[in-house]
């Protein structure tokens, strides 16, 4: 399992990641911010990234999110 913090800018042309360290990764997302959108591009662009399950942990209404990956 581990925690990091997600910065999602919605609306972008693609989704795409533009920052990332150990426990930090910023995105761009390609779906915009309405009925939750973006979030679900954020979970299926992570999970594939990483091949595990990803879960928001908190912030689903803010662009600054507390992901979980198991």
């Amino acid at each position: 399992m581990q925690i990091i913090k997600v910065t999602a800018k919605p609306n972008a042309p693609e989704t795409k990641i533009t920052f990332e360290n150990e426990s930090e990764i910023k995105l761009d997302i390609a779906a915009p911010a309405e009925n939750n959108m973006a979030n679900i591009e954020l979970i299926k662009f992570l999970s594939k990234k990483f091949g595990a399950d990803v879960r928001i942990v908190r912030g689903l209404g803010s662009k600054k999110k507390v992901v979980r990956i198991d």
